[in-house]
């Protein structure tokens, strides 16, 4: 069941806000709003994550519980030295969005769980339970037909060594920030990564392993707008000829 119609109808009125005003901030208009409230609509993914950093919620909390009556606090737990999580009250891992706009903190907030449990959560049930998965919201063009602003999900790799060359990740990195690339690594050049972008506009470039902070297998993703074309990306032999050609260059 979901209580986000009834939310934000309560939300609004905590603000003591008309919905006039709660559609300026949504930038959405004001029949809009009252359709949401009267559920005669449901608000799209990217209107809740807005209703969700309006009012500095998770996207769980506003779809699945109904916060006119007393909840229970969100635990937090450390799964690893390396990465912080956050649980809800059945102790389901919750997936953390990071939007654009947070990219810059996550570089230094990502390992504590104080900072992990202010980001927004989303919910998705499709997912395994017993992996560890997080949503990053993408900028630029270098991997159309995936559209900036898109949200694609990660499922956290533990290790560089269960890389798999040819698929795509975000890495976190140290010198670049967050980054969504197809990643290729060789048994010649282990202290090496290949980044290659599907948008062969884009040249590939090479980065130490030594950079990337966290490693995330990109599965899919969610956009609020279909790509005018499909690209089709690079075959494989081109990736392998353009590793060979780019560590080349590097000795």
């Amino acid at each position: 069941m979901s209580f986000v119609n009834k939310n934000l109808r309560y939300l609004r009125q905590q603000r003591g806000w008309t919905q006039k005003e709660l559609a300026d901030q949504l930038d959405v208009k004001q029949p809009v709003v009252g359709a949401y409230e009267e559920e005669r609509a449901v608000p799209p993914l990217f209107t809740l994550m807005r209703i969700a950093t309006l009012f500095d919620l998770s996207l769980d909390a506003l779809v699945q519980d109904d916060l006119s009556k007393p909840t229970q606090k969100k635990k937090q737990v450390a799964k690893r030295e390396v990465l912080a999580i956050t649980v809800d009250s059945n102790d389901r891992e919750n997936i953390e969005l990071i939007p654009q706009k947070a990219a810059a903190g996550y570089l230094s907030g990502y390992q504590d769980p104080e900072y992990i449990s202010e980001l927004p959560k989303i919910s998705m049930p499709m997912l395994p339970r017993n992996r560890t998965h997080r949503a990053f919201e993408i900028q630029g063009e270098s991997m159309l037909p995936i559209q900036p602003g898109s949200i694609v999900f990660g499922e956290y790799v533990e290790s560089l060594q269960d890389l798999k060359n040819g698929k795509s990740y975000i890495l976190v990195t140290k010198q670049d920030g967050i980054v969504f690339k197809r990643v290729f690594q060789f048994k010649e050049h282990k202290e090496t990564l290949l980044l290659v972008s599907d948008n062969r506009v884009y040249e590939p470039y090479t980065i130490k392993a030594s950079e990337v902070m966290e490693l995330w297998l990109v599965h899919s993703f969610y956009s609020k707008s279909l790509p005018d074309s499909i690209q089709s990306t690079s075959p494989l032999a081109d990736q392998l000829a353009l590793q060979l050609v780019t560590l080349h260059k590097k000795k």
